[in-house]
């Protein structure tokens, strides 16, 4: 089962998204506007939280620049534009290309900004191993509230992202023992400090509009730290 925490997060996004919908049309666009640069600045100041917990910023880099390659390489962004043309094809009425493109930002967006993060790792952990899904609520309210954000700016790409957060943190949970015997605290927390870069490229690139950033080609970061802490340290370098 994919636990409890997954399954309230999962509703909240629907719920959350399908109020902005709603609502989208009633908003202003400065005020959408204005609501969508609010979040893109607490990401930002979130990332950067979630960075300075590091204990070896070398770690970070390391895995933020073998990610890229790896994620350049396996063309990680494109797959998801790819899984999002597909949806939008399969349940979404056909638009314009303009609307196209908001569908795929929209679902791109969504789906990373409500995975990517220590909360969705260890909340789905704690899921997996106690049944305490705490964590997840938690995450659960505040991507509610950001899934109504989104949805009012940038369409029904949002609520498909509930998908991603399905397959994402259901798997974390049925895999959290195996996660958690093999993953050290000091892994976990180059894992989170890496997040937070990747958050970062999220909120300038997508919420913030600063500068296009492939985000999604980055993800492989989070996987590379753990190996990366566990080689450092037995060179004695961590």
């Amino acid at each position: 089962m994919v636990g409890v925490g997954t399954l309230l997060n999962v509703a909240t996004v629907l719920i959350g998204g399908s109020l902005g919908l709603w609502l989208g049309g009633r908003l202003p666009e400065r005020l959408r506007q204005t609501v969508v640069a609010g979040l893109g600045l607490f990401t930002l100041a979130y990332a950067l939280k979630m960075f300075l917990t590091t204990q070896n910023s070398l770690v970070a880099l390391g895995s933020v620049l073998i990610g890229a390659l790896l994620g350049e390489w396996w063309r990680v962004e494109d797959g998801l534009q790819g899984l999002g043309r597909w949806l939008e094809s399969r349940f979404a009425r056909q638009e314009s290309p303009a609307g196209s493109q908001r569908f795929v930002r929209g679902f791109l967006t969504a789906s990373l900004v409500f995975c990517v993060g220590p909360m969705t790792i260890l909340g789905s952990i704690q899921d997996g191993l106690s049944g305490n899904y705490q964590t997840l609520a938690i995450k659960s309210v505040l991507d509610g509230f950001a899934s109504l954000a989104f949805a009012s700016s940038l369409g029904v790409g949002v609520l498909f992202s509930s998908l991603v957060i399905l397959v994402y943190q259901g798997s974390l949970t049925l895999l959290a023992a195996q996660i958690q015997q093999i993953i050290s605290a000091p892994m976990m927390t180059e894992m989170n400090a890496t997040g937070g870069v990747i958050l970062m490229a999220i909120a300038i690139g997508s919420l913030l509009e600063i500068r296009p950033i492939r985000a999604g080609n980055l993800l492989p970061a989070l996987f590379v730290a753990p190996p990366l802490v566990w080689l450092m340290s037995r060179f004695g370098l961590y």
